[in-house]
């Protein structure tokens, strides 16, 4: 038994040939080529070979320490023996025990067994920077854990994120609750209490969870000693309205009658309430950022999206300012995360298209920026996405359009023709139709493929537009937690038909439509988790919805599989990077997340108790530890 037990070992770990029992060093073949007087290799007897593979043995566990897979160039990442809980996201969604990284590429996949072999026989052996000449080091996860390629959010706003983190308002019952928050957060800032002109930024307040349900007021936050005379501006929860003080507004004055695309809340006697929608949010004045405050932003915000398993982030929506700091990070340091954004169109602007030059790849692989952001109406939550027909709560509205159709038609086609990926958003069916139309205008005769347009939210479509939508190979970037979000108000809002055509994802993905899941950070939880809950729930966290315990419209809930993907090698294919990111596959970078628990077995209820054990980019940890 030890003689087959040594043989096994000898076979199995990437020993030097001359340590090996067999091929040319075998002892019996040696004794044979001496008599026959060929020239033999040197040869070790059987207790110096066990001795040998003691070491070997010793020196294969010794490498396998707290910080093995950090420090090197080269290792192999498995699940228990016996187990395959690293989830590839490869075409057949296979599953395996072991993959081998070098260099941050994964190099080979499968058992222990497999992987030491096809290490040991690689071509490519001599080529590769092990540090360890016997064996490359191994690091097991934990029992019940696994792992699954990076994770990537299809739609969120980075540095608006870490100004909520800031001041958030999430959460609160009530208007009063929400005011006595914003009074705690500048009594227990010094440097903003003590200066009254120094503005006070927060966000994440919701009018609808109120009982009220009636939009705050200038008013309110006056009505506060501690507040009163102080700038405040506050974002809503769907970054579609603004809540500013008595002091904001006046800084701001004057306003216009109107604005195109957004609207201006007055009160009887026609004086702004303090409440600024869409288009209007552009009429505040207030002091331009520095680069310290978005560096404290990004900073909070990366934080937590590494502790939350993101290793991409498609910023959906940079301003000028905002591409600016990411580039001058990513010339300072290597970002990270990888980022992909979206630049801001803004249509009374000059047309850039064809004067800027698209980012890819630049700081070490980890920016791009290839891709135009347009907005095509509001939120629903606020009333401002654009219908076709009368809101069923507000018959005097159908929302509205943040633009003319015809600046659809005009820059679509533009900016695809120049090269650019075209992201729009659009979340009432009048919009999304339009938007479609503009795409179906613009992209005849052309290879979809290559450019990849994108429809922002897809929120209510008609069915119509939803065969149409996968039939032009448009992507639709969707955020399930939405949908348990807005399926408290929504009936109410559209109407029992009506409401049937919203978050509907299963109609999506069978009328032809590819997809991509984000969370819309702030305006949800950037935990990718909640976002695979409710994919495949679409319950509240308590799991309850209007329809009961199978969900709000079960039949559009998403299955594991398909959620797994719509966070890994769907966001990949929708930022032009599924050939080396998404999946945990031969020659693509070990981006990779390690779970506490299995996502894909485990009882819903159980899912977002789920921990993230480990996070790492590039096959380098940048959070947690195995």
């Amino acid at each position: 038994m030890l003689a087959v037990c040594l043989d096994t070992a000898l076979d199995l770990l990437p020993l030097p040939p001359m340590y090996r029992s067999g091929g040319t060093n075998n002892p019996t073949k040696a004794r044979h080529e001496k008599s026959s007087g060929t020239t033999s290799n040197f040869v070790l007897n059987r207790p110096i070979q066990f001795l040998v593979v003691a070491l070997s043995v010793a020196t294969f566990f010794l490498v396998r320490g707290p910080l093995g897979w950090q420090s090197n160039s080269s290792y192999v990442l498995c699940s228990p023996e016996g187990t395959q809980k690293i989830y590839t996201v490869d075409n057949a969604n296979s599953r395996v025990q072991c993959i081998l990284i070098n260099d941050a590429v994964i190099i080979h996949t499968g058992s222990l067994a497999q992987v030491l072999q096809q290490w040991q026989n690689s071509s490519t052996r001599s080529k590769l920077t092990f540090k360890y000449h016997n064996a490359p080091p191994v690091r097991y996860i934990q029992p019940g854990a696994i792992v699954v390629p990076g994770l990537s959010d299809s739609h969120a706003h980075i540095l608006e994120y870490g100004a909520t983190l800031q001041l958030p308002l999430e959460g609160t019952k009530t208007v009063n609750e929400t005011v006595a928050r914003v009074r705690d957060y500048i009594l227990s800032n010094a440097d903003i209490n003590s200066d009254k002109s120094k503005f006070v930024l927060g966000g994440g307040w919701d009018h609808t969870v109120w009982p009220s349900g009636a939009w705050p007021t200038a008013a309110d936050l006056e009505s506060d000693p501690i507040i009163r005379g102080r700038p405040v501006v506050l974002q809503s929860k769907d970054c579609h309205a603004l809540w500013l003080s008595q002091k904001a507004l006046e800084s701001s004055f004057p306003f216009p009658e109107k604005v195109d695309g957004g609207l201006i809340v007055r009160d009887d006697f026609g004086n702004p309430t303090g409440m600024l929608l869409d288009n209007a949010q552009d009429l505040v004045r207030q002091p331009k950022l520095l680069e310290d405050d978005l560096l404290k932003r990004f900073n909070s915000a990366i934080q937590k999206a590494i502790e939350y398993g993101l290793t991409s982030i498609h910023d959906a929506g940079l301003d000028p300012a905002s591409l600016n700091f990411f580039e001058q990070e990513a010339r300072r340091r290597t970002l990270p995360i990888r980022i992909y954004g979206m630049s801001y169109f803004d249509e009374n602007g000059e047309y850039w298209g064809n004067t800027t030059t698209p980012l890819i790849a630049t700081g070490d692989g980890r920016l791009t920026a290839r891709s135009v952001k347009i907005f095509a109406d509001g939120a629903l939550r606020t009333g401002g996405a654009a219908l076709y027909e009368p809101y069923a709560d507000n018959p005097t509205t159908n929302g509205l359009m943040r633009l003319d159709k015809e600046v659809l038609f005009k820059y679509i086609p533009l900016f695809l023709r120049d090269g650019w990926q075209v992201n729009v958003h659009a979340i009432g069916d009048r919009a999304n139709g339009l938007v479609i139309d503009a795409f179906q205008a613009s992209l005849k005769g052309v290879n979809v493929a290559a450019l990849r347009p994108r429809l922002e939210h897809a929120q209510l479509m008609t069915k119509a537009d939803m065969r149409r939508l996968g039939k032009l190979g448009v992507i639709a970037s969707i955020q399930p937690t939405h949908a348990i979000s807005d399926m408290l108000f929504a009936e109410d809002r559209l109407g029992p038909e009506r409401v049937k055509n919203l978050y509907a994802f299963r109609t999506l993905i069978e009328s032809g439509a590819r997809i991509a899941l984000g969370s819309d950070a702030p305006v949800e939880d950037l935990n990718p988790l909640a976002g695979f809950y409710a994919a495949i729930t679409r319950l509240s966290r308590g799991g309850e919805s209007p329809h009961g315990a199978d969900g709000w419209f079960p039949e559009q809930r998403l299955t594991r599989e398909e959620a797994l993907r719509g966070m890994t090698i769907d966001p990949a294919y929708a930022s032009f990077t599924e050939t080396f990111l998404g999946s945990l596959e031969v020659g693509k970078r070990a981006d990779l997340v390690v779970f506490s628990q299995d996502i894909m077995t485990a009882p819903v209820n159980q899912i977002l108790a789920t921990k993230v054990l480990a996070t790492a980019v590039d096959g380098k940890l940048v959070y947690g530890a195995i």
